[in-house]
């Protein structure tokens, strides 16, 4: 690890307030919870693969005799890269905790970073011998997962380098070794033990002859303590400051106060916002440079104003409003949300926000949602009647949890997008926007990015849906936000997923060379 961010992560041990006083045990708990999110989505990436054997085979096959169409191949691909997405976070997220293992002096912080740094260590490892094992099968595959992967901004031949860090012998030395620590620490118990001896369990058997050939049952002679392990660095700098306790900019956004203010007198109800945080582990697995979707709703008052139609009074009032006005009519179909979502947050701002994050479906502020470090503001080009509809429907759907397996088919969790995408969808009584969902790993969907892309596609065509309102681009080398151009925006669904990094450093992979 670089001396640079060495350094940084000593210091956050020391004075950093999320670590080391009184919300280290919060995040903590919510960390592990990220493992263990992230965990079963790599999993289901597996799952994935089993169950699509004309493109994965369960056996050996000949490369030549089994070639993909293009369909098959980019469904691979598709795999290829959100299994990818998972190994940086667990990367990144073991990394950091295996630093604070190293420098803690509190026995018990000792312990707790041990086990967070050994169930990332664990379920990387495990499940990179599972993917390998299946790809394996089918040597055609090498060439094609060999190629660029410009979504996460990876050189050719990062498959054939997952294999020499996954299938090295100091890889298995380590697992080893670890192992026995393991022994030492896990009378104490922990939430992640169940999946993490289940892990052990997998890796052993793999050992033994029952995937790719391993070293692990020949490494017990190194178990000496000389630190924790070494990390499969994907990306050389990114995945020491990435991670969902957020250890580099914390509570510090590109995107100032001041640019959300004017923001703010640009919006109406029913604008689409693009969002992009950079450094979060929860952008693992959403595919792109644009992670995050949310609907401006607006204040009472505002919509009011922006509603003030007399056929849409009219309207209001036969759907059941008391008064003529869309708030009437949302506090009469929907009365608990709509008192929850008049309630003054942080600040004291009025919630102006509907969007659907890790707590699942609920009304934010305009101040906390827009404090991120690139944001665009997306108009509909449709009648107020039916962005009336739309702000009606996506209140439908208020307190209903996230979606964490991204999944557009059933109504009882939604993402970020799925909320904007159900919200516009057309229906017998009411117009809306034609959001054309893909398939990813057998779920229908549409990211952020694609809504991004969709914009680029359209523009300046009859056929165009959405107008660009406002764009804010984040620049991590020069620490602030600027506004940009249309121009610069049809291009940022082709970005790198780890973009703002390439700002400011260049791409450096023969570090991860070395085992």
């Amino acid at each position: 690890m670089p001396v640079l961010a060495t350094t940084f992560l000593i210091l956050l041990v020391m004075i950093h307030p999320s670590i080391a006083t009184v919300d280290y045990q919060r995040r903590y708990a919510e960390d592990l919870q990220a493992i263990q999110t992230a965990r079963n989505s790599m999993q289901s990436t597996i799952n994935f693969i089993d169950a699509h054997h004309e493109i994965f085979p369960p056996a050996k096959v000949d490369g030549i005799n089994h070639q993909l169409d293009r369909e098959q191949r980019m469904i691979a691909r598709q795999t290829w890269q959100t299994f990818l997405d998972h190994v940086l976070f667990f990367d990144s997220m073991g990394r950091m905790y295996a630093e604070l293992y190293v420098n803690a002096q509190d026995r018990e912080k000792k312990k707790e970073s041990f086990f967070a740094g050994f169930a990332c260590f664990l379920a990387q490892y495990r499940l990179a011998l599972d993917y390998i094992e299946r790809i394996e099968r089918n040597p055609a595959m090498h060439v094609m997962l060999n190629e660029a992967v410009p979504e996460l901004g990876l050189e050719e031949g990062t498959y054939a380098l997952l294999k020499y860090r996954f299938l090295n012998v100091i890889r298995g030395a380590e697992f080893a070794r670890l192992n026995v620590l393991y022994t030492y620490y896990r009378n104490a118990k922990s939430p992640l033990q169940t999946e993490m001896d289940e892990d052990i369990a997998a890796i052993w058997a793999a050992g033994k002859g029952k995937g790719p050939t391993l070293t692990a049952q020949n490494a017990l002679k190194i178990v000496s303590d000389f630190g924790f392990t070494t990390w499969f660095p994907v990306q050389k700098g990114v995945s020491e400051l990435m991670g969902d306790i957020k250890v580099w900019r914390k509570d510090a956004s590109l995107i100032t106060p001041g640019q959300i203010e004017q923001l703010a007198t640009k919006l109406q109800p029913g604008d689409i916002l693009l969002q992009r945080r950079e450094w979060y582990a929860s952008n693992v697995g959403i595919p792109g440079f644009w992670t995050h979707a949310a609907l401006y709703i607006g204040s009472p008052d505002e919509r009011t104003v922006f509603f003030q139609d007399q056929g849409l009074s009219q309207w209001f009032t036969e759907q059941g409003s008391e008064d003529g006005t869309l708030d009437g009519l949302l506090r009469n179909i929907y009365p608990d949300h709509y008192r929850i979502s008049m309630a003054p947050l942080e600040g004291k701002h009025i919630p102006r926000i509907l969007e659907a994050i890790g707590e699942g479906v609920s009304s934010t502020t305009l101040e906390h949602s827009a404090s991120a470090d690139s944001i665009v503001a997306l108009r509909p080009k449709l009648p107020k009647k039916a962005i009336a509809q739309a702000i009606l429907k996506a209140f439908h759907y208020y307190g209903r949890p996230y979606d964490f397996n991204f999944d557009f088919r059933t109504d009882s969790e939604l993402v970020c997008s799925e909320l904007i995408f159900k919200a516009y969808q057309k229906t017998g009584d009411s117009e809306g926007l034609s959001l054309p969902l893909s398939e990813v790993l057998g779920r229908p969907l549409i990211s952020p990015n694609e809504i991004a892309k969709l914009f680029d596609e359209e523009y300046g065509t009859e056929g165009q849906q959405l107008v660009l309102v406002t764009f804010l681009d984040g620049n991590e080398k020069d620490h602030k936000a600027v506004e940009a151009d249309v121009k610069k925006f049809r291009e940022t669904w082709k970005r790198p997923k780890w973009y703002i990094w390439l700002q400011g450093a260049k791409v450096d992979m023969s570090s991860t060379l070395a085992p």
